[in-house]
């Protein structure tokens, strides 16, 4: 296939990828912070950074939390702030703002005045997943946790 062919294809969206992706990260969102129904935030430490993992907002069928990690050398590294969506029916969760950038659509033209990549939003959710990962493997809370309710 020469260049100009592929230049000339259209970005295809991997739905299934991101959505496996999305349920993947409602997994480790959950054990993290299994005690959510019952308690607004939840802090522990990742090394020297403090991570705070609260909710915005609760319906019936979803859940706004605001991730936020800062660090001990503020000066050196920025602090991250995710919002996520949490949708319990569909045992999901999405990215809905990163660094205070919100409204990521779901594919992009390359380039754009934001010079988002065309699958930014993968990428984002992609970032959560091995950030939440990272939590679980090196997160050390003093915090008691509540186990979540068996019925779900």
């Amino acid at each position: 296939m020469t260049l100009q062919r592929a230049r000339k294809r259209p970005f295809k969206m991997d739905l299934a990828r991101l959505h496996a992706l999305c349920e993947a990260n409602y997994a480790r969102l959950l054990r993290l912070f299994p005690d959510y129904e019952q308690v607004n935030s939840r802090e522990f430490a990742v090394a020297e950074a403090r991570v705070r993992l609260e909710i915005l907002e609760r319906s019936r069928y979803t859940t706004f939390f605001r991730l936020h990690q800062s660090h001990g050398e503020a000066r050196w590294l920025r602090r991250l702030n995710i919002d996520v969506r949490a949708y319990h029916d569909a045992g999901m969760l999405e990215v809905g703002a990163f660094q205070a950038q919100s409204q990521i659509q779901p594919r992009y033209t390359y380039p754009n005045p934001h010079m988002f990549q065309q699958d930014e939003k993968l990428q984002q959710n992609r970032f959560l997943g091995d950030w939440l990962e990272h939590c679980l493997a090196n997160g050390r809370s003093q915090q008691p946790v509540m186990p979540r309710h068996a019925g779900r």
